[in-house]
């Protein structure tokens, strides 16, 4: 197992990089602690595998330093790596029966057969697949092909990480949960680095203890699941985490007040302040729609809006509403009355984000 450090690290496909926007990877400083279960989350094109492929060896980074344990091994292949990287797609031998499969990885070390044997039972043990063992391998389904490809990142117990690339993508959808709970059981039980690269917010949040978002080419945040959905430090990571996402309205202040468009919002003080101090025009307040009060009668501090449409997902209802000239979602549970035309809605600090130029700036709560 191994800490994995980025240092500086950047990464461009251009000959002749100009702007940010002409690297895949943006300078980032990161660091992968020894024996952690990490997810890299972001939507396709932002970085994700590229900065997978670096770590792994299969990518030489444009600048910057990969170290394990405090070593540089940029120079070094990825057998050298002693990296175990589980893809997309199963890679197995479809001649070879599941057992030789899972024993290939070993044999290739010049592991004794007597231990080759013991680390094949627990894998396949631990992974379902014990009953499989003497099939061919091509004879198995797209699922169990590729508890296959897992289990042989898992079988060396020497590897300084296992790197998943979207791994359950060719899995039924009804496995997926099922799989998503034995990677999180092996993880606990080999205490191995692992880093879980996926564009699924579900399958991070139950796989990793922390996860870092990626958004054009950047880790824009680094924390829990909790973290990333109590106070998203990016508004990116405010409307990806999440479902729906978070509201964010942009604002200003005028005349002593905060405003949406030509609509005041009842804010606190120290939301007022901050806006008012903020120098960007790029300002937004962001609120999740778990936390939009929403009322069918009028309260004291409700802002009036109009009642869209709501939908009915059982336990729960989002309500889609329009506050002046913004349209915000409000999640109504099933106890709560649904209103129909307008709404009154307030919006409680303690849930309240501001972001100035994307990006989430503290304020004094009253």
């Amino acid at each position: 197992m191994a800490e994995i450090t980025l240092r500086s690290l950047a990464h461009t496909y251009l000959p002749n990089p100009r702007t940010p926007e002409d690297y895949a990877i943006r300078e980032m400083n990161h660091v992968w602690h020894q024996g952690g279960a990490y997810a890299l989350l972001g939507p396709s094109g932002c970085g994700k595998s590229t900065l997978l492929n670096i770590i792994s060896g299969l990518l030489e980074p444009s600048s910057g330093e990969v170290l394990f344990d405090g070593e540089v091994v940029n120079a070094l292949p990825p057998e050298a790596r002693n990296i175990a990287q589980v893809f997309q797609f199963p890679v197995i031998y479809d001649t070879m029966t599941v057992y030789d499969n899972l024993a290939f990885p070993l044999r290739n070390v010049k592991t004794p057969e007597a231990r080759v044997h013991e680390r094949v039972m627990e894998v396949a043990d631990v992974l379902e697949l014990t009953a499989q063992l003497k099939r061919k391998a091509k004879n198995l389904t797209a699922d169990e092909k590729q508890k296959v490809s897992m289990g042989r990142g898992l079988v060396r117990d020497d590897v300084s990480a296992i790197l998943f690339d979207e791994p359950l993508t060719v899995i039924d959808p009804q496995l997926k949960w099922k799989l998503r709970r034995k990677l999180k059981e092996i993880h606990q039980r080999f205490q191995i680095t692992m880093v879980y690269v996926t564009h699924d917010q579900l399958e991070a949040s139950t796989f990793a203890d922390k996860i870092a978002v990626m958004y054009e080419g950047q880790v824009v945040q680094f924390g829990t699941p909790r973290e990333l959905f109590e106070a998203p430090n990016h508004t990116f990571v405010g409307y990806f985490i999440g479902s729906p996402g978070m509201n964010f309205l942009d604002v200003m202040a005028r005349d002593g007040s905060v405003m949406t468009g030509d609509t005041e919002l009842t804010v606190g003080r120290g939301i007022h302040d901050a806006v008012a101090r903020a120098s960007s025009s790029n300002i937004k307040l962001g609120i999740r729609p778990e936390f939009v009060e929403v009322h069918a009668e009028p309260v004291e501090g409700g802002m009036p809006a109009r009642v869209d449409h709501a939908q009915d997902l059982g336990t729960y209802s989002i309500v889609y509403l329009t506050l002046g000239s913004v349209s915000l979602k409000a999640r109504i549970e099933e106890d709560q009355v649904t209103p129909t035309e307008q709404a009154w809605l307030r919006f409680p600090d303690a849930h309240l984000g501001l972001y100035v130029d994307e990006y989430r700036v503290e304020f004094d709560h009253e």
